[in-house]
């Protein structure tokens, strides 16, 4: 059950990233259910979320703290491998990798520390690596992404759209 609770968290805070925003905090004034617009730049996230059967969920509680992948990150991944990763088959495997992406709390960018550990959803954990003014988060596999707009608010939860999609090790 929880598992479907996050799921359904997953999918509003994706859907939320519609609402156009600036790389500055911003709050959308809504709950993730009631944040339906699309985003132009996550719509093979929103892809893999149907496949992975998550986008008929409409609700969830929260807090939590997305690392939401943009389009151009899921270009990124070799060859064959999205399309391998939508087919039902593999939607065990699909649905682990969304949910690594997830971390229960708030987590804003300027609260998060070089070096410091998240525990996802999935089980595993992501590493936080600092540079600057950027913030990068790091997977199981080496694998970095970096933060590209940050500090999206819903009222429960966060998002940050990220460059590059993170693997658990699993």
């Amino acid at each position: 059950m929880r598992k479907q609770t996050l799921f359904t968290a997953l999918l509003g805070l994706f859907l939320m990233l519609g609402v156009q925003l600036t790389s500055t905090a911003q709050a959308t004034h809504k709950d993730l259910a009631a944040s339906a617009a699309i985003s132009p730049d996550h719509t093979t996230l929103l892809a893999g979320l149907k496949a992975a059967g998550l986008a008929d969920r409409a609700k969830g509680k929260g807090p939590y703290t997305v690392f939401a992948p943009t389009n151009a990150a899921f270009d990124k991944l070799p060859a064959g491998t999205l399309d391998k990763l939508l087919m039902p088959a593999n939607k065990k495997t699909l649905s682990g990798i969304l949910t690594y992406h997830v971390v229960p709390g708030i987590h804003k960018a300027a609260s998060l520390k070089d070096g410091q550990k998240l525990k996802t959803v999935e089980g595993e954990m992501l590493t936080v690596k600092k540079e600057g003014g950027n913030v990068m988060i790091v997977d199981a596999k080496g694998g970095s992404a970096t933060v590209q707009k940050a500090d999206i608010i819903a009222t429960n939860g966060v998002v940050h759209s990220i460059d590059a999609v993170l693997m658990p090790a699993k």
